[in-house]
């Protein structure tokens, strides 16, 4: 009895981590060319912050070498902003479908670690609203 109940909690266990794997496995997917559109786009904003700590060359070389400038932006992804903030490191404002958000994360993750820390924000566009408010305070 002691026995079928240890071979059906491994089982139990074999098929758990089975589905895990795959349901990961299928987060881990890029969503293609899915295009943002007014319905599904989301705005990113992304702070690089640069390891102060070391040289900017080395930290150059590290991002080359981990193919950060190959794979960042991915194809597909608008960039609407991409500035140097000095004292901070890059900030880079992207637009795209929130089905790709996962796949741009896993390509920060894995180009841009180490040499930067990163913050994601995510951000809208209020610009117009503003200068509306601006001009009706101004009396215009």
């Amino acid at each position: 009895m002691r026995s079928n109940r240890l071979i059906l909690t491994m089982v139990t266990l074999l098929v758990s981590a089975l589905a895990l794997t795959s349901t990961a496995m299928a987060q881990t997917t890029p969503q293609g060319d899915a295009a943002p559109t007014a319905d599904n786009a989301v705005l990113l904003t992304v702070f690089f912050k640069h390891d102060q700590s070391r040289p900017l060359h080395e930290l150059n070389t590290q991002l080359e070498k981990q193919g950060f400038y190959k794979a960042f932006p991915p194809p597909g992804v608008e960039v609407l902003s991409w500035y140097v903030m000095m004292g901070i490191g890059q900030v880079i404002t992207l637009r795209l479908p929130a089905s790709r958000l996962r796949e741009v994360n896993r390509v920060i993750e894995d180009t841009a670690w180490g040499p930067y820390r990163t913050e994601f924000h995510p951000t809208y566009d209020y610009k117009a609203v503003g200068m509306a408010q601006h001009e009706k305070a101004a009396g215009n």
